[in-house]
């Protein structure tokens, strides 16, 4: 009997596009390890005007994830730009309601990673990713980071940090990827997926 794939949901939420790009490799990173499988999913944007609502459908990328993502998932990496060293309010208004599934234990003990993308180097990358990692530890979720055997952590003058993948992305949002911040994307990926595979003893 073919044993399925275990499911890592990656969820972002990008704005202008840097923060899908760590997501797509994140999921290049859980799609190299055997036994696992990407889902790459995102979430609306919080209008400031209340009547405004999003397309049931995004225009291009991910589609919008459900509840069922959650429930479905053997582990989660949660992406998102940086508001003021914090996570976006769309992160943080999708993670507010998920009440049930914190009563209901659905992320319990499932590993999780967190990544973030910047229009200024220090513009509160590590303090974006400890913000994110908060409401998964409420969740119960078993929160991992990358260890510095990456020497691209000793070695980065760009994105990238014991708490997560990170990228600078610049003002405009347009700064492409440095190879560090690629390399430990795809590592951080790989790690959640590992870590995934074992827990559920198909390692």
């Amino acid at each position: 009997m073919k044993q399925t794939n275990l499911t890592l949901l990656v969820l972002y939420y990008s704005r202008h596009g840097a923060t899908r790009k760590l997501a797509e490799l994140v999921a290049q990173g859980i799609e190299s390890v055997p036994g696992a499988e990407a889902r790459l999913r995102t979430v609306p944007a919080v209008s400031t005007v209340a009547e405004a609502t999003a397309p049931a459908i995004p225009p291009d990328g991910a589609p919008y994830v459900e509840l069922a993502d959650l429930q479905e998932c053997a582990g989660l990496a949660l992406g998102s730009p940086t508001r003021f060293g914090n996570m976006a309010s769309a992160v943080k208004y999708f993670l507010d309601g998920t009440a049930a599934d914190w009563v209901n234990g659905t992320l319990s003990g499932k590993p999780a990673v967190v990544f973030t993308s910047t229009g200024s180097l220090h513009g509160g990358q590590e303090s974006t990713l400890l913000s994110m990692m908060i409401p998964l530890l409420h969740h119960g979720m078993v929160i991992m980071g990358l260890p510095y055997s990456h020497p691209e952590l000793m070695n980065t003058a760009s994105g990238g940090s014991p708490y997560g993948a990170s990228h600078w992305a610049g003002a405009d949002g347009k700064r492409a990827l440095t190879e560090d911040e690629r390399v430990l994307a795809i590592a951080l990926g790989k790690r959640l997926a590992t870590a995934a595979v074992k827990l559920h003893g198909m390692q």
